[in-house]
């Protein structure tokens, strides 16, 4: 095997070339016998003050150095881009795609032969794994892991779920401002990522469900010591993965995917699941649709954590978390391969659930049916989705007048006018908030009740948007409507008081207009101008797909094997 090792092409040669490769990682204080031919692997850190969630990744990857020292490899940390949802403006969202690129080309660039991706927040997970499998070099996952439980006032607090009810409450009156600032102090008390089911724990979670990393990774606190254990353990095993040529295109299949549908649902994970989903696949090859996300429509909710239920991820993980799940989804999961070379079925084996309060059983869920419902029509001939578990059963059968933002500025500029025209029957629409019209498809889409029905103690309203929303989030919020209004998508020919209808059941989303008005509408329809002239922006809102195909940028899609073969000097 080791003639034939991809690191040989750069630390091999007994060249003027060989030669420069390995006297510069000398200066490092690697010895002769670094470059004799064992497995060269790349630790691939998101690590970055300015992303909080993956702050403990330093430490991580040193836990998955000392594993791969131990099984005879040799590693070498780099770092790629880290896009910190809770930091960054306008959207992290907007930045995934250049993280897949940053990933993708050091993966390809650089005398490696395997890869550990570690990453967490949120956009970092799918970047990461959009990057590699688009090299397709044997690769793993080591997340950063949640936060412990948020504490206030005696009680557990999750990540952006409290953040939203609290913002609420101020809103209402129901809650000082006094409070509300403690309660900050309380929210995020050790690193790692939202300890609620948002984006980052549901990604985490299928990972997990696809076989992308080691069992226990989703769940595990970032300050459980378990986790170094863990990220040892992966430093070993991405060694025999290299020796066994176990790479991502024989993991993430069809089959895999379809596994991370039925488990996205059985967690009550996040909306923003599916556009990151369909993007992976788009990268190995497999036309997933949004149509195929339906899968998840009959299983049930089986986490009780926010916000779907009450619980967080610390409680997950002492109740059993993945394994757990995975057990109880045995009469549904296909068969997959995953890192460790076997099935997926033997990522349950042992598991047992230590509190029925946290994890529910198949046969008596929590929820009966809680994955995300896709929804069409002609208000969303491409698709829209909704998340049922989220939302408030008597209003996912609803017909009711339209009022609609404009854009982002537009809704923060007038949702708390005391005269705003619109009852508990609205139809809140947001426009402008798409993959090209953020730009970035920005969390935005759980908008927020306007003031004067917050204080008439209304919590919730059907709203509508091309953007997305925090998988921390609730509410009946239907989202990533598609085409965007950007796009010319009928969405941006609402207008305020047009009556709309949506049945969550029936998988239906329509605008009650005429044929002729809409007609009309549509000839006097102009494209807002680019909020980005030139930059990365610009390249992102001339390339992106719609979020039914994963806003992928479109040369992005698909993968490129083959071995570098021009040397630098």
């Amino acid at each position: 095997m080791t003639k034939d090792r991809r690191n040989r092409a750069w630390y091999g040669k007994l060249d003027k070339d060989g030669f420069i490769h390995r006297s510069w990682m000398k200066n490092q204080g690697f010895p002769d016998h670094a470059f004799d031919g064992r497995p060269v692997i790349g630790i691939c850190n998101t690590w970055s003050e300015l992303t909080p969630c993956n702050s403990g990744l330093r430490d991580l990857a040193e836990g998955v150095k000392r594993g791969v020292w131990e099984a005879g490899g040799f590693p070498v940390e780099f770092p790629v881009m880290s896009l910190g949802e809770t930091q960054m403006k306008p959207t992290a969202m907007l930045f995934r795609n250049l993280l897949a690129m940053d990933v993708e080309e050091s993966i390809r660039a650089y005398g490696i032969d395997g890869v550990v991706l570690l990453g967490g927040c949120d956009k970092t997970t799918p970047g990461q794994l959009m990057g590699a499998a688009s090299v397709d070099l044997p690769s793993i996952v080591v997340s950063s892991g949640p936060m412990l439980n948020g504490k206030w006032q005696g009680n557990d607090i999750g990540s952006g779920t409290d953040v939203w009810k609290f913002s609420e409450a101020v809103r209402a009156g129901d809650m000082t401002l006094k409070d509300f600032m403690a309660a900050e102090s309380g929210m995020s008390r050790s690193k790692g990522v939202c300890m609620t089911m948002g984006t980052a724990s549901t990604m985490a979670s299928l990972v997990e469900a696809m076989g992308l990393s080691l069992p226990t990774n989703a769940a595990l606190p970032a300050v459980d010591s378990r986790r170094m254990a863990l990220a040892h353990l992966t430093g070993n095993r991405i060694v025999e993965m290299v020796d066994e040529n176990l790479k991502p295109s024989d993991i993430i299949t069809r089959a895999s995917l379809e596994n991370a549908i039925l488990a996205n649902a059985a967690v009550g994970g996040s909306t923003n699941a599916v556009v990151h989903l369909l993007a992976i696949a788009g990268r190995v090859g497999i036309d997933l649709k949004l149509e195929d996300f339906d899968l998840g429509g009959d299983v049930p909710l089986l986490v009780n954590c926010m916000p779907s239920g009450k619980y967080l991820m610390e409680d997950f993980c002492y109740a059993g978390g993945m394994p757990v799940i995975l057990k109880e989804l045995s009469g549904h999961l296909r068969k997959a391969k995953t890192v460790l070379g076997g099935d997926i079925s033997a990522y349950a084996d042992g598991a047992e659930c230590w509190n029925r309060d946290v994890i529910y059983p198949i046969d008596d869920p929590l929820k009966p049916s809680a994955g995300i419902k896709v929804l069409k029509g002609n208000l969303a001939p491409r698709g829209a989705i909704v998340k049922p578990s989220a939302a408030s059963e008597h209003l996912l059968e609803h017909e009711g007048e339209a009022y609609v933002f404009e854009n982002i500025e537009e809704l923060k500029a007038t949702i708390d006018n005391d005269d705003l025209p619109v009852t508990k029957d609205s139809i809140l629409v947001l426009k402008g908030c798409g993959p090209k019209g953020y730009p970035g498809m920005a969390e935005v889409g759980n908008m927020p009740i306007p003031s004067k029905l917050v204080k008439e103690g209304i919590k919730d309203m059907v709203r509508i948007s091309d953007a997305r929303m925090s998988g921390t989030a609730f509410g009946t919020v239907i989202l990533h409507v598609t085409p965007e209004a950007n796009e010319g998508g009928m969405l941006a020919l609402v207008k305020t008081g047009d009556r709309i209808k949506f049945s969550a059941s029936q998988g239906k989303l329509e605008l009650l207009v005429s044929e002729e008005e809409l007609a009309e509408r549509r000839d006097a329809w102009q494209p807002e101008p680019p909020h980005y002239t030139r930059g990365y922006a610009k390249m992102y809102v001339d390339h992106v797909l719609q979020a039914d195909q994963g806003a992928d940028l479109d040369f992005l899609v698909g993968n490129d094997t083959r071995p570098v073969t021009r040397e630098s000097h």
